[in-house]
């Protein structure tokens, strides 16, 4: 059974599992909650299929540093690996 981890979490098993696979608790609240209340996008799931404007955006609510000098492949590697 998943421990409650207070109302701002919305799906406590979801959050549990991607913590446990070593994703942030920023990240995995955020992935917790979109799936809850439906609003995760399904269009893109690999970060190669998606444009360079979502991966910036995406490492700017992350707060991973040097994004603006990063291409395309560097962000997707710098998202990948931010913990």
């Amino acid at each position: 059974m998943a421990k409650d981890h207070g109302s701002q979490i919305k799906d406590d098993s979801l959050y549990e599992e991607l913590r446990k696979q070593g994703n942030s608790k920023e990240k995995a609240a955020r992935i917790a909650n979109a799936k809850a209340n439906g609003s995760l996008d399904h269009r893109s799931t690999h970060l190669e299929d998606r444009s360079k404007a979502d991966l910036m955006k995406e490492a700017r609510e992350i707060g991973i540093e040097g994004r603006s000098k990063m291409d395309k492949v560097a962000l997707v590697k710098a998202i990948r690996n931010h913990k």
